[in-house]
């Protein structure tokens, strides 16, 4: 059997490119990685933000609930009539 001369060169080839295919598969997963982890960053900070207009909007709307019951309320104390007597001294 003959020795391939050129084996060497090829040995390298092929051991360069699994390492170029290894490498490119971790940079791979590392990107997909930081993308989920950004999707979850922006995603928590998004569920943040909506929860924080819903509360204030509960909010708002409860003192506006409030202060029409207050209204109401000393409306229709206003309306009763009060029975005054004179004094005879």
């Amino acid at each position: 059997m003959l020795l391939n001369p050129f084996y060497p060169f090829t040995f390298l080839k092929i051991s360069s490119l699994k390492a170029t295919i290894v490498f490119l598969s971790i940079l791979l997963i590392k990107s997909n990685l930081l993308r989920l982890k950004g999707g979850l960053i922006g995603g928590l900070f998004a569920l943040i933000l909506i929860s924080g207009i819903f509360a204030s909007s509960a909010i708002a709307l409860g003192s506006l609930v409030y202060a029409y019951r207050l209204n109401k309320k000393s409306n229709l104390d206003d309306n009763q009539m009060q029975d005054l007597e004179t004094v005879n001294v």
